[in-house]
């Protein structure tokens, strides 16, 4: 048992027993939260953080070898909603198949590497997923140089990220009417400043979590933090999310994060 969550074993079963004809990609949507300095078992002459423990640690050659990708990396700039976590940083694994996410952790390079995670991670969540339908756009979609608030050197795009848990039982990438409602209402404000949406996914099972169950997880990509902002003001918006969100979710984390790199969307297609 890792010291950073609780794994769900059952739902690491299903991923290991998958039939070849349920077979298919994965994406493992990651939150994570760093001691401030890395807690190694053997002590070491140099003190590193926890956020440089997990650089140590990131298994691009593990991925590679069987075949997986980073399709999502940021850091977390905000916090809008949520419990007393404050989380570090996101990460988006695709997986080739849900098999593969098993069969890496026997790998003797990502065993090998994992020390540095353990010692650098504080806690984390990681939900394996799948694509869902998004809303498409009614219109063309502006080009981010010519909405009020355009990508700029000091703010550039960020995500906001929405892990959601409905108030009521919903089946895989299902979202309740009255979210429906709020997330087409909240749509034609967003798509006048230039969201664009990275990928939405319904959550089969937290795979690393602290026994919390979530429905949905959804990436909204903006040119800028103010257009967010813009977006998060709107009286329109508003009015809509005290009629429709607010009664329709019962646990939610709404992030910042600034994106260093956004593949979903291609992840999706490929």
């Amino acid at each position: 048992m890792p010291k950073y969550g609780k794994v769900d074993f059952n739902y690491a079963e299903r991923l290991a027993t998958t039939p070849e004809n349920e077979e298919g990609p994965v994406w493992m949507v990651n939150l994570m939260k760093y001691h401030d300095i890395a807690q190694y078992e053997v002590e070491s002459d140099s003190v590193i953080s926890g956020q440089e423990a997990d650089d140590l640690y990131s298994p691009r050659d593990s991925l590679n070898a069987i075949g997986a990708e980073i399709v999502y990396f940021g850091e977390v700039e905000n916090k809008l909603l949520g419990d007393h976590r404050n989380w570090d940083r996101v990460a988006v694994v695709k997986y080739p198949t849900k098999k593969s996410f098993i069969e890496m952790q026997a790998r003797n390079d990502f065993k090998k590497a994992h020390v540095h995670k353990e010692a650098g991670m504080k806690e984390t969540i990681v939900m394996g997923c799948l694509p869902m339908n998004a809303p498409d756009a009614q219109t063309p979609l502006p080009n981010w140089e010519n909405v009020e608030h355009p990508p700029s050197e000091k703010d550039g795009p960020v995500v906001a990220l929405h892990v959601i848990k409905f108030k009521d039982n919903t089946s895989l990438g299902q979202t309740p009417g009255k979210m429906d409602d709020y997330t087409f209402k909240a749509t034609d404000v967003a798509i006048q400043h230039g969201v664009r949406i990275s990928g939405w996914f319904g959550v089969e099972g937290t795979i690393i979590g602290d026994g919390r169950e979530w429905d949905q997880v959804r990436f909204n990509a903006f040119p800028s933090k103010a257009a967010f902002m813009a977006v998060v003001q709107d009286p329109a918006r508003l009015e809509a999310q005290k009629a429709h969100r607010e009664p329709s979710i019962s646990d939610t984390y709404s992030l910042i994060v600034r994106t260093l790199s956004d593949q979903i969307n291609e992840s999706l297609t490929s």
